[in-house]
């Protein structure tokens, strides 16, 4: 048996079609179900059922899918270790951000990693919390910044600072010219533009209000703070934002609320028992002496 059986198996199980998996790999897909036989063999066992429209694992396929996929992960991770430069004289990071994270802490933090170590190249992708733990746990990240909170099991997290929450408006919103602060009931009634469910924010902000008995009643919901911002500056949208994203737009203002948003911990997650390469240590003692700058 060797690794190209295992690879194989694996493009054809997640293609469910040998001429998919076939163009993926780069070879013929005569080839392919040749290699694939060829294990089916090795093993004593059919592995993958061909009865239908799209190839299925069997239930021992299925068994031993999950196990080669360990390897691979294992094995790709060891020969990471070995090509791993201590002096970062060269090197690859993978990070990633939650979308209000990105919006104020990657840049500073990418800038100085940059600026420290320049030949390291790093791939920064934004994504949901809920995808950011499990590519880390697939050895498709290093390294995500998230909020606290039940992580899957594996993932390790580290918190760095407390993020504040704030309601903002446009400077021409009524509520930017209101004097004290606006009792939360309000909410319900004010259009708001509100990040999409599918993001720990938005949960984070429903689970709140809804504990204050408020329903609130998104006029739009987006997937990017840019786009929340660029509909609460015209002025008759409000939104939650960290005031980190607040401060740093003169047009926005922030409005005190009766009872306030709960604030919450920015954490660095990562995979337990996955090996870090001297990038990732070096990105950590960054994140973690830049932390206090974004503790407003």
């Amino acid at each position: 048996m060797e690794l190209r059986h295992v690879r194989y198996l694996l493009a054809v199980a997640d293609h469910g079609n040998f001429t998919r998996a076939a163009e993926a790999l780069h070879i013929s897909q005569p080839t392919l179900s040749q290699q694939i036989k060829q294990l089916e063999r090795l093993l004593g066992v059919q592995l993958l059922d061909r009865s239908g429209r799209t190839v299925r694992l069997t239930d021992a396929g299925a068994a031993y899918a999950r196990h080669a996929r360990d390897a691979l992960r294992d094995l790709e991770a060891g020969e990471r270790a070995v090509h791993d430069v201590q002096d970062l004289s060269r090197g690859h990071l993978r990070v990633a951000t939650t979308p209000t994270i990105t919006a104020y802490l990657i840049g500073p933090l990418m800038h100085e990693f940059h600026r420290a170590y320049p030949a390291v190249t790093v791939a920064v992708t934004e994504a949901t919390q809920d995808r950011i733990e499990e590519d880390l746990l697939a050895d498709a990240l290093d390294l995500g910044i998230a909020f606290s909170g039940v992580h899957a099991t594996g993932i390790g997290a580290d918190a760095l600072f407390t993020e504040n929450l704030s309601l903002v408006v446009g400077a021409a919103h009524s509520l930017a010219a209101r004097s004290g602060p606006v009792p939360i009931q309000e909410l319900a009634v004010q259009p708001l533009a509100l990040l999409s469910r599918d993001f720990a924010t938005r949960n984070h902000i429903d689970d709140h209000l809804a504990a204050s008995g408020v329903a609130p009643r998104p006029a739009i919901e987006a997937n990017t703070i840019t786009a929340l911002v660029e509909f609460t500056r015209r002025g008759t949208l409000a939104t939650v934002l960290p005031d980190a994203i607040a401060h740093a737009h003169p047009d926005l203002r922030p409005v005190a609320l009766d009872p306030g948003l709960p604030s919450r911990t920015v954490e660095l997650l990562r995979r337990d028992t996955a090996y870090h390469s001297a990038a990732a240590r070096a990105f950590t003692a960054i994140i973690r002496r830049e932390a206090g700058r974004f503790q407003l």
